[in-house]
C-alpha cells in the first residue's frame, strides 16, 4: 500500500522515508511535507520529525526541510503533471491518489467571484495513508443487524478525523456484500453463532436474491421530539419454518457513493479495495446527486456514504429511505451531541431515522474505542483495540461490553 504513496514523492523525500525502520513504516498514518519546515510523520498515534538519515527525532531543528523545488515536484507528481486537470480537487483542498490515499493541501487561495477557485503556491501537504483492514468491522456488524427485518439498521458512524471511520465502513461494506452478516435460520436464536447459524457464519434465510425488508421496531427517538420506526421500509416476507428453510451466504446488494475516492480507491472506475462481490461504486460523484443516481441505476439494498453534513445530503438520505433502502453513513464529531449541533443532521437524528449509532473515539489510555448505541442512545456494546505482545500496531478488538448482538 505504501508503494502507491512513495511513487508520488520526489526521490529525495522518498529515499528518506524508505530509510525508516520497517515496523515504523508499516504503521504510518500521515506524512506531512511543509516547504522549508521540518518533515513530519504520524504513526501509531504518535508524531515525530524525520532527519535526512531517515531517523525520527523530537527536535525539529534536526529534521529534514523540504525545499520549494521539492514541494513543486511533489505537486506535479500528485497532479500527474497536469495541474489544471485537477482544478476541481484543488478547489476542495485535497487530491485523492491511487490507493485511496487523500492528500490535503494548503497554500495561497485564488478567489473568483468571492468563491475559492483553486489553491496555488501549495506549501503544505498532508498525505493520509489509507489501509484495508479485513475484520475491522467484525465485532461491530452483529449489533447493526435488524434481525426482525432480515437486514441492517440505518446506521450513522460518528468520529473525529483520523480514527478509522472510512476503514470501518469499507470493511462493513465487504462483510455485508459477501454475506458475512450472520443471521440464524428462521426459528433459531438471535445472537451470532446461535442455533441455526452456519458454522462459518454469514448465512441468511430465504431463497430470493434480496431479503424481505421492513422497518425496524418503533422507538421513542433520540430526543423528546419523538421518533417512529425506521423509514424506508417494505413489507416483511413470511418465512417458512426453520427445518424447511434453506440457508444461503449471498449478501445484500451494496451501493457506495465515493465522492473522495477513499472508500474504494477506484482506478478508472474499478475498486481496488475488496468491497465484497455484490458492491457497486459511484466514484468521484457528489454524495447527494450520487445517492439518487445509484438508486435509479443499481437498485442497492444498502447504500453507504462517507462524511455527510450538508442539507442536500440529508434530503438525499430521506429520498433513499422512502425507496426502501438501508443507509450506512459517517459524520465528523466526537459524540451524538456534536452531531446534534449541526442543523441538517439534527433533523435526521430527531426524526428517528437511525436505528444504530457507532461512535469512534480514544480510550483514557490513548487507544481506539468503539461504542455502539441504539436509536435512543442506549449502549449496546463497547470495543477497545488491543496489541499483540510482539506487534507494534493494533491487532484486534477486545469486547469491553456487549449485549450479544441483540438490540
Amino acid at each position: 500500500m505504501l508503494a502507491s504513496v512513495f511513487a508520488h514523492l520526489p526521490p529525495s523525500i522518498r529515499g528518506i522515508l524508505e530509510s525508516l525502520p520497517v515496523n515504523l513504516r508499516s504503521g504510518l498514518e500521515e506524512i506531512r511535507v511543509r516547504q522549508d519546515r521540518p518533515l513530519e510523520i504520524v504513526f501509531d498515534r504518535r508524531c515525530a520529525f524525520v532527519t535526512r538519515e531517515g531517523l525520527t527525532d523530537a527536535d525539529a531543528s534536526r529534521a529534514y526541510r523540504p525545499s520549494r523545488e521539492e514541494c513543486k515536484s511533489l505537486l506535479e507528481l500528485l497532479t500527474r503533471h497536469s495541474f489544471y486537470s485537477f482544478e476541481e480537487e484543488l478547489k476542495r483542498g485535497f487530491i485523492t491518489i491511487p490507493g485511496g490515499h487523500r492528500v490535503g493541501l494548503a497554500g495561497r487561495v485564488v478567489l473568483e467571484g468571492g468563491s475559492v477557485k483553486h489553491i496555488r503556491d501549495v506549501s503544505s501537504f498532508n498525505i493520509r495513508i489509507a489501509r484495508e483492514l479485513p475484520g475491522a468491522g467484525k465485532p461491530v456488524l452483529p449489533h447493526l443487524l435488524d434481525r426482525e427485518a432480515d437486514t441492517v439498521h440505518h446506521t450513522l458512524l460518528i468520529s473525529p478525523p483520523q480514527l478509522g471511520k472510512t476503514t470501518l465502513i469499507r470493511d462493513l461494506a465487504r462483510m455485508i456484500s459477501s454475506g458475512e452478516a450472520a443471521f440464524p435460520a428462521a426459528g433459531g436464536e438471535g445472537g451470532p453463532g446461535g442455533a441455526g447459524a452456519s458454522p462459518g457464519g454469514g448465512s441468511r434465510t430465504g431463497t430470493s436474491c434480496g431479503p424481505g425488508l421492513t422497518g425496524g421496531t418503533g422507538g421513542t427517538g433520540i430526543s423528546s421530539t419523538g421518533a417512529g420506526p425506521e423509514a424506508g421500509s417494505r413489507e416483511t416476507v413470511p418465512r417458512p419454518a426453520a427445518q424447511h428453510s434453506p440457508r444461503r451466504s449471498a449478501g445484500w446488494k451494496v451501493g457506495i457513493v465515493d465522492e473522495r475516492s477513499e472508500i474504494a480507491a477506484s482506478e478508472r472506475g474499478v475498486p481496488r479495495f475488496d468491497l465484497g462481490p455484490r458492491t457497486d461504486v459511484l466514484d468521484g460523484c457528489p454524495k447527494a446527486e450520487g445517492m439518487m443516481m445509484m438508486i435509479r441505476s443499481m437498485s442497492p439494498e444498502v447504500l453507504i456514504v462517507d462524511e455527510i453534513g450538508r442539507q442536500e445530503d440529508a434530503e438525499a438520505i430521506r429520498e433513499a429511505l422512502h425507496a426502501g433502502i438501508r443507509i450506512i453513513a459517517t459524520a465528523h464529531g466526537r459524540d451524538l451531541g456534536d452531531v446534534l449541533r449541526r442543523p441538517a443532521l439534527r433533523e435526521l437524528l430527531e426524526s428517528g431515522v437511525f436505528g444504530r449509532y457507532v461512535i469512534l473515539g480514544r480510550s483514557a489510555a490513548g487507544g481506539r474505542r468503539v461504542q455502539v448505541l441504539d436509536r435512543d442512545g442506549r449502549q449496546l456494546a463497547v470495543f477497545g483495540a488491543y496489541r499483540a505482545p510482539a506487534e507494534e500496531k493494533p491487532s484486534g478488538w477486545e469486547t469491553l461490553f456487549s449485549t450479544g448482538g441483540r438490540g
